[in-house]
């Protein structure tokens, strides 16, 4: 038994799918495959005008799947970048890729782009058929990269690229998870006490015959109230972040004042602040670097740093440079940039180096936000289990100061 190597594509004829095979060839050995086709009339021709006699022919079905992300993307440009490196032909090493793709969206983007590149469409036009995956700056990275014949170059440095942004994302909700997830397990905590145990304490207290102390008459006036109300809380709860995230998308002044907000936040505001500078400078770099103008590759900067307050001085850093001026300078009115990074840059415009200092610049915040990352999850454990162990030491102290009380006149 053997597996076949792919046959040469069938011509294209509207959608192709791809099918599973299998046979027998000249010498009555069991062979298998794939290939991809518009129909399974077509498998059986190209399969037989091969020799071979085929006995089973099976349409391979694709589940749905996850939508493509941002991780995704970063491996299928590594995986590109390493097989065009490695000299193979590009419509081959988008079989390779699309075959070894885990997502089956994924890997059914893989295929479409591969038909289109089959008939003379260009890689920078076939990805741009596809704009909620491959935004701009992907595009014209790779629209460079062909015109300037450094089309494997420029895919390594993009993957580069994407590697960088995706681990500062990654290090950032690594920061967030741990208070977020304790925050919620303590409300659900909280919750339980309320509206089970402390009504409990309640009808005890009820045969008491005395007045009950301030706090313990609080806790049971919450109690009382997520007892009533819970159901309120909950689908208030729900719809608020439902509208705060449907509003943070699609209403720019929301999105402005939670970037703004995002900023001024102790200590997370300046990792963010971090996160948002190195990606803005590797974004820059990757950019003049490729050989993009600069003036147009700031159009794709300001949307890649991921803030709306970063994009809308980008656009000012944009006009300013159009006009005349000098990146350092438009930087510098903006009034959002660190002084090194200034620095960086005109040291970079005086050397003709501005990609390699603005590399370095991102280099450092990228070390920053990881550094940061470990300082704060150090610093937040501790500091979230003591807040949470004086919440619930309250309200346990709360309902037994009566059993105290009582136990102090006998």
């Amino acid at each position: 038994m053997a597996t076949s190597p792919a046959p040469a594509p069938a011509p294209r004829t509207g959608k192709e799918l791809i099918f599973d095979w299998e046979g027998k060839d000249r010498n009555g050995r069991v062979v298998r495959g794939e290939m991809r086709a518009g129909g399974e009339a077509a498998v059986n021709a190209l399969l037989r005008r091969q020799g071979i006699m085929v006995t089973r022919v099976r349409k391979r079905r694709l589940s749905g799947g996850r939508a493509v992300g941002q991780k995704d993307l970063a491996i299928f440009t590594r995986q590109l970048a390493a097989m065009m490196k490695a000299g193979v032909p590009l419509l081959q090493s988008f079989d390779i890729v699309g075959r070894g793709a885990t997502n089956p969206r994924l890997a059914r983007l893989v295929n479409d782009i591969r038909s289109d590149i089959e008939t003379g469409t260009s890689l920078s036009a076939a990805f741009r058929k596809h704009p909620l995956v491959f935004d701009s700056l992907y595009c014209n990275l790779v629209e460079a990269g062909e015109a300037g014949g450094i089309l494997e170059s420029l895919l390594d440095r993009l993957a580069l690229y994407q590697e960088k942004t995706v681990a500062i994302k990654q290090k950032i909700k690594s920061a967030l998870m741990y208070p977020v997830a304790v925050l919620i397990v303590a409300m659900i905590v909280i919750s339980v006490i309320m509206i089970f145990v402390v009504p409990s304490f309640k009808s005890m207290f009820a045969n008491f015959g005395a007045s009950l102390p301030a706090p313990t008459l609080f806790v049971v006036a919450v109690s009382e109230f997520f007892v009533q109300w819970w159901w309120a809380m909950l689908a208030a709860g729900a719809a608020g972040a439902y509208f705060l995230r449907q509003s943070w998308r699609r209403s720019e002044k929301v999105q402005a004042f939670m970037d703004r907000a995002l900023l001024r936040v102790p200590v997370f505001g300046g990792l963010v602040e971090k996160s948002v500078v190195a990606r803005w400078t590797r974004t820059m770099s990757t950019l003049f670097a490729a050989g993009v103008p600069l003036v147009e590759a700031l159009d794709s900067v300001g949307g890649a740093a991921g803030n709306s307050l970063y994009a809308t001085a980008t656009e000012q850093i944009q006009r300013d440079v159009s006009a005349g001026g000098s990146l350092t300078n438009a930087m510098q009115s903006a009034g959002l940039f660190p002084v090194m990074v200034l620095q960086m840059a005109a040291i970079g415009e005086e050397s003709g180096s501005l990609d390699q200092m603005l590399a370095k610049a991102a280099e450092f915040y990228e070390e920053e936000v990881d550094q940061m990352v470990k300082g704060l999850s150090s610093l937040m454990e501790p500091f979230i289990l003591v807040f949470l162990g004086g919440l619930i030491a309250a309200i346990v102290i709360a309902m037994y100061l009566p059993l105290f009380k009582m136990g102090a006149v006998v």
